[in-house]
């Protein structure tokens, strides 16, 4: 098929060219002058499976002919004879190993790294030793390093990279190191006995050391050739040899085959077109070269800008799009997707950025369109995924409410049968753990749920009960086990709880095809987990997190023919008639180089290891590739969630230089890419266009008198005063603020916790007058704080709160024992306003008499006592309380005269504020309390919001019913009879 030729064959196409088509092209052209057969020797050799099926179908569409060997790089060598090779171990082997001698290394020397950073470091010395193999680097060149280090960082980095000597040259092999060794004994076969075979290897640019190794090798043979993607044949020969410095130009997008050609002892002449295939824009070919010069020659653009005389030819394919967010960057690819969907063209977004295809995605969704995806969703966000991890996390942590009901809501959970009935008791369920709880859900927890539900004629079927106890009671485990152990335990629960509480039913966790893929993942840690090593609950759960992100699934429904979403490398596969290039901003595309804990940049040069900056390279060369296409969008957010975001280096070079070549009117046609963008970003304002609803008005409803609330407690008094429309949602509409699924050491647990301490202790000391001590009332705080606190860090701050106040407390207890003595606790009050037929009731926390009959109302605040001018105006809990004592109010007690009323104030520091009853005698605020009832007997009276709340931060339940925020303080209440 090819000449005789004492020079390395190296073929081409230019950037933007369809790579596959003019693959099959060349090979149809080549094989036309000879035998029909003469095709089907041909060996080819191609970089990705993408690429093998687009060849594929290509050669399948016509003409008819026998097809050439297909094969991929890394399946190259596997026929033959590789007996003395040992197969190679699996990744996740070789992960767990690493994980154990890490682990090892950080207990036995604590200073070397946070135990937190466990699984990052073994991840990242993975890839090191894999990048090591791949590259033929030994351990002994990176020890050879000359680094003068006084921090002792080299010292601490040499002992983590000598765990790789038990790798590397070891009998077992990893994926990389094997396939070294297959490349190397195939090239010794060729040097003994080359083929006469045609071999092709097309698509490659020779990123990684081994590959580079086979390509030099198969350029070499006597009928053997290489097909470079995207090389830039309008590159003048200077800026070529610029090249040849790593540190200055890995980033370059044709610096990967200036490195191939140095190794072939070629000059950029020597590199021939595959086919006569031409650029769909040879002008924009120029352009892109131009601007995408390395950095220390881009004076060139001085010197060669005025040499680009077309530039509308060259960016008139090419749409600009600057959208002000993701979500709208996102819908502008979406519409153009749609548009092209309708047309039948056939568009793919290339992009590296997966949060941005989830958003296109789902932009998509709304017209039914679902686009072929490459990447898929990774294992671990699937309901598979999801599921297996929530599991884990029981082992980690002490059940709580959330925990519980996510996995009792998760759909793979009880999935044997009656999913319905259970559901409908999970919800119950729920409703009884934010008003009941307990905060950490329990057997007795249970129990107590089924005696409510029975008590109110629904019986909780006991299987169902039992199952609850069974799954997802006291599965935390605090010591350490081994990772089979650990698998193990999580396939019986997870199995267990999908099952759920049916009997005799198999888990359908692992059908479909996400749970397909999740079984696969499982089963091979459950091959390896032997080497896995003893591990806690913590580790183990990030160990399945970890592992389930490294694992992708393709979305089983059939996407559309013709809307494609590729990773950046699919560039080079790329046979649409648009390509749209999103994300287009620095972190994102290029992606921003992952920190290397080892080795820095001229370590990494010294050693002959890849510099961060080849990933920028490839990405670079992907652009390249990419923007040449025929039609062309780039597209940028140009502020993210939180900041403003930086045009990727390749969009602004090209904008940069088009904006400095006026004569040749660069600037008017960056304009008119941008507008071309525009015009999309307007549509998609268009369709998120909604028509304008008008504010809401601060309501003041008027219900019907008969409907109005008749029984209210001392405590809504002061609420009724502030926010009156409070009290008409939660009387009239019977609208109650839910419970916290997650109860928390609130201020509200906290002042019921203080009130019953304080209540049992003054109970206690009532009887025995010598307990009064603060010895005696710490150790009640203490006991009751166990008793009913079941976080262990609040009861040791709420405890720590008690004594600082303990010493005032007990010095104030003894005054008021000196003027009375207590004779009740939580005293139920009732009192009716007649003629009003409005009854009003609350409980004093505490209530002494005195010799003289009188009597002494206190009331404990863990929070900040009211002040009495707040009494005399809202706050009139106190002194109701007296008024109702005075007129009899008090259950199982005569009207008696009030002496006193006190707020004692028990919070961050001890205080006591008086009840102002000299200025606000009972008889004159139950006069005033009558008053205010009767006005909202009025029907011209409504329950207007947030009347006179103290100031515009306070909170209410009901404020997002009452739409605050469309309506401020200064907005006028609008009355609404209601019926």
């Amino acid at each position: 098929m090819f000449e005789s030729s004492a020079q390395p064959r190296v073929f081409a196409e230019a950037p933007g060219v369809d790579f596959p088509e003019a693959l099959v092209q060349g090979l149809h052209t080549r094989a036309a002058a000879h035998r029909p057969e003469a095709l089907a020797r041909v060996q080819l050799v191609v970089n990705t499976r993408r690429m093998a099926r687009r060849v594929r179908e290509l050669f399948d569409a016509g003409p008819p002919c026998l097809l050439p060997q297909i094969s991929l790089i890394t399946d190259l060598g596997e026929t033959q004879d590789l007996s003395r090779l040992p197969p190679a171990i699996p990744p996740l082997r070789r992960r767990l190993q690493l994980t154990q001698l890490v682990s090892r290394l950080l207990d036995q020397q604590p200073d070397l790294a946070a135990r937190s950073s466990l699984y990052d470091l073994s991840d990242s010395l993975a890839d090191l030793i894999d990048e090591m193999q791949g590259e033929g680097v030994p351990p002994q060149a990176i020890r050879d390093l000359d680094v003068s280090d006084q921090s002792g960082h080299w010292h601490r980095t040499q002992q983590f990279i000598a765990i790789a000597d038990q790798f590397i040259g070891a009998d077992e092999l990893d994926v990389q190191a094997r396939q070294r060794k297959v490349v190397e004994n195939l090239i010794q076969r060729w040097e003994i006995a080359p083929p006469q075979h045609p071999i092709i290897l097309a698509g490659s640019t020779g990123s990684r050391g081994t590959t580079l190794m086979l390509m030099e090798a198969i350029a070499r043979l006597p009928q053997g050739a290489l097909i470079l993607p995207g090389f830039d044949f309008v590159q003048p020969a200077s800026v070529w040899s610029g090249l040849d410095d790593a540190l200055l130009s890995e980033d370059h997008p044709q610096y990967r085959f200036r490195k191939l050609m140095r190794g072939l002892k070629l000059e950029p002449k020597d590199i021939r077109p595959w086919t006569d295939s031409q650029a769909p824009s040879p002008a924009r070919n120029r352009l892109v070269s131009l601007a995408l010069r390395p950095a220390p020659v881009t004076d060139a653009w001085m010197s060669e800008g005025a040499q680009l005389t077309d530039l509308p030819e060259a960016t008139k394919g090419i749409t600009l799009v600057e959208a002000p967010s993701p979500r709208a960057e996102a819908l502008a690819i979406a519409l153009r997707l749609r548009q092209a969907a309708e047309d039948g063209q056939t568009a793919a977004l290339i992009t590296p950025d997966r949060m941005l295809t989830r958003q296109v995605s789902a932009a998509l969704d709304r017209w039914s369109i679902i686009p072929d995806d490459s990447a898929g969703l990774p294992l671990q966000l699937s309901p598979p995924g999801r599921f297996l991890r929530h599991v884990a996390g029981l082992f980690v942590h002490r059940l709580d409410g959330e925990a519980l009901l996510t996995l009792l809501k998760h759909p793979l959970c009880h999935m044997g049968g009656a999913r319905g009935d259970h559901l409908r008791q999970t919800r119950d369920l729920e409703l009884d753990l934010r008003r009941y709880g307990p905060p950490f859900p329990d057997i007795e927890g249970f129990q107590a749920f089924a005696a409510r539900r029975l008590a109110g004629q629904v019986e909780i079927p006991p299987s169902w009960l039992t199952w609850l106890n069974n799954c997802f009671v006291d599965q935390q485990v605090s010591k350490e086990l081994s990772l089979a152990q650990w698998v193990e335990r999580l396939r019986t629960l997870a199995e267990a709880i999908s099952v759920g509480s049916a009997q005799n039913n198999d888990s359908n966790l692992w059908d479909k095809n996400n749970g397909q893929k999740a079984h696969e993942v499982f089963r091979k840690l459950e091959e390896e987990a032997e080497h896995g090593g003893r591990m806690t609950a913590r580790d183990f759960a990030d160990l399945i997190g970890a592992i389930l992100a490294d694992e992708e699934i393709r979305d089983r429904d059939t996407p559309h023919d013709h809307i494609m979403i590729w990773g950046t490398l699919e560039a080079r596969v790329h046979g649409a008639d648009l390509l749209i290039l999103g994300g287009l901003n620095e972190g994102s595309w290029p992606e921003a180089a992952k920190p290397d804990p080892w080795l820095n940049r001229q370590m990494r040069d010294a050693a002959g290891l890849l510099l961060p900056e080849r990933r920028i390279g490839l990405s670079a060369h992907d652009f390249q590739q990419a923007v040449c296409a025929e039609e062309v969008w780039l597209t940028r957010a140009t502020r993210s969630d939180d900041a403003e975001t930086v045009a990727s280096r390749w969009v602004n070079r090209l904008t940069n230089l088009l904006s400095g070549l006026p004569d040749q009117g660069g600037p008017e046609v960056v304009k008119e890419m941008q507008a071309r963008g525009q015009h999309w970003l307007d549509l998609s304002d268009a369709l998120e266009e909604t028509s304008a609803i008008a504010a809401a008005t601060r309501p003041s409803p008027r219900p019907p008198v008969a409907a109005r609330p008749r029984r209210m407690s001392v405590t809504e008094i002061k609420r009724l005063i502030r926010d009156p429309y409070a009290i008409y949602a939660k009387h009239v509409l019977r609208l109650k603020r839910l419970d916290p699924l997650v109860q928390a050491p609130d201020a509200l647990l906290r002042g019921i916790v203080v009130h019953e301490v304080l209540e049992k202790f003054i109970a206690e000391t009532t009887e025995h007058p010598e307990t009064l001590t603060r010895k005696a009332f710490l150790a009640k705080a203490g006991a009751l704080l166990d008793e009913l606190v079941a976080w262990p860090t609040a009861r040791k701050l709420w405890l720590a709160r008690i004594e600082r106040i303990a010493d005032a407390f007990l010095l104030s207890e003894q005054q008021r024992r000196a003027l009375a003595s207590p004779i009740a606790f939580e005293a139920k009050l009732k009192q009716r306003l007649d003629p009003l037929d409005f009854e009003l009731v609350g409980r004093a926390d505490r209530i002494d008499q005195d010799t003289r009959g009188d009597l002494y109302i206190y009331d404990y605040k863990t929070g900040a006592p009211p002040s009495a001018p707040q009494q005399s105006k809202f706050d009139k809990q106190l002194l109701i309380e007296a008024a109702m004592a005075e007129e009899g109010g008090l259950e199982g007690m005569d009207p008696m005269q009030v002496a006193g009323a006190v707020f004692i104030g028990i919070g961050g520091s001890f205080k006591e504020v008086p009840a102002p009853l000299d200025k606000e005698p009972p008889a004159k605020v139950w006069a005033e309390l009558r008053e205010l009832i009767e006005a909202y007997f009025d029907t011209e009276q409504g329950y207007t919001a947030r009347r006179m709340l103290h100031s515009d931060a306070d909170v209410g339940d009901y404020d997002h019913l009452a739409r605050f925020g469309e309506w401020d303080r200064t907005t006028d209440p609008t009355p609404e009879d209601l019926t």
